[in-house]
């Protein structure tokens, strides 16, 4: 097996039966025991209005780096079409301030005006979905269409609460450029320099998170920065999203070559028939998503139902991508993935019901791995 870094992204799940306040405990308990577990960053994703506590990353960052040393810490990813350029280099300036050359900006494109010159899909009448197939002994499913999501009423009155009201954000490029500009110090309006204090000269690197051969795998390229393919949400894309961010690559002061990340959703256990047991309430948990829910607390396996043929095939491209077994299968798929993808890096998110099931998840990879 070919060692390369190995990191954790965590939502911070409230569990059923569970809160926020325990959910944010167990966070900052993982990453302590990751650090020691031997990973190299511990990433905290953005959601909002569900059942997981990690609604603001730069808030939950800092008190992770608080009881950590050495370990990266960071985010994956700010939605930013939620907020504005300066106002992510402020907080994560404070944040590097604070924790110098541990912090991981990672950015996301969310909320933003859609940039049709950006974007890969021509115009036309949408075309059948992909279908499913294996390459290299990686399973590509049919990507999921996330317009799906839209059509939920719930899910769009998310997104009115997220907007700034009266104000159409800036194209993610746009964006990007902005970020890039004020760490750089030659951010300007208007002709009159502005300065972010904290933030400019700050050691950050933003990460450009992305799920699709779209507009973030082109940034990410032509900018010259890393990039992150979603292969544990959208695993029917993360290909194509890496070969455009290849293909897009230009050098620049931060790489001189491309920088991949791939995500993987991991549940390893002692044995495989315990794992595939606690992994069994994962579907229950991304059809909540999918169906317009929101993510539900996640449930609980020793008492869930089966799903229904309809909800198994609504999430039918997640379970069959999670990486489910004891720690030597869940490692060779990991070792598959690496492959396929050439990633530079993995990072791997686990979701159970118990806290202690998530540690040992984490812990056995680790070992298996070779981190401890």
């Amino acid at each position: 097996m070919t060692a390369i870094p190995l990191s954790i992204l965590d939502l911070a799940p409230i569990s059923a039966g569970s809160d926020a306040g325990t959910a944010l405990r167990n966070t900052v308990d993982l990453a302590q025991h990751a650090e020691h577990w031997g990973y190299k960053r511990y990433w905290l994703a953005e959601h909002h209005f569900v059942a997981v506590a990690s609604s603001s990353p730069a808030t939950l960052i800092g008190q992770i780096a608080a009881a950590t040393k050495d370990i990266r810490v960071g985010s994956a990813a700010v939605q930013i079409g939620h907020t504005t350029a300066i106002a992510v280099v402020e907080s994560f300036g404070t944040l590097d301030a604070f924790y110098p050359g541990r912090i991981d900006m990672g950015l996301g494109r969310s909320g933003q005006r859609r940039n049709e010159a950006a974007t890969s899909s021509p115009p036309g009448p949408r075309r059948a979905p992909t279908p499913w197939r294996e390459v290299g002994g990686l399973v590509l499913p049919a990507p999921f269409d996330p317009t799906m999501l839209m059509k939920s009423e719930r899910i769009r009155a998310q997104a009115c609460a997220l907007a700034q009201p009266g104000a159409v954000p800036d194209d993610f490029a746009e964006q990007v450029a902005d970020i890039e500009a004020l760490l750089a110090g030659t951010y300007t309006v208007n002709g009159h320099e502005l300065h972010a204090v904290p933030g400019e000269h700050a050691r950050l690197t933003p990460w450009i998170f992305g799920s699709t051969k779209g507009q973030s795998a082109q940034v990410a390229g032509a900018r010259g920065l890393p990039f992150v393919a979603s292969y544990h949400i959208t695993p029917g894309s993360a290909l194509d999203a890496i070969a455009a961010y290849r293909e897009a690559f230009r050098p620049s002061a931060r790489l001189s070559e491309p920088y991949v990340v791939v995500s993987a959703d991991v549940v390893v256990a002692d044995d495989s028939a315990t794992a595939h047991h606690l992994a069994s309430s994962y579907g229950h948990w991304v059809c909540s998503i999918r169906s317009g829910q929101g993510a539900i607390p996640y449930p609980d396996p020793d008492v869930c139902e089966p799903l229904t043929e309809e909800q198994a095939a609504l999430v039918a491209d997640r379970t069959a991508t999670q990486f489910v077994g004891d720690a030597d299968e869940v490692a060779a798929r990991l070792e598959v993935l690496r492959r396929v993808t050439d990633a530079d890096e993995l990072v791997i998110t686990s979701v159970t019901h118990r806290h202690a099931d998530r540690l040992r998840s984490h812990e056995l990879i680790a070992k298996r791995w070779g981190l401890i």
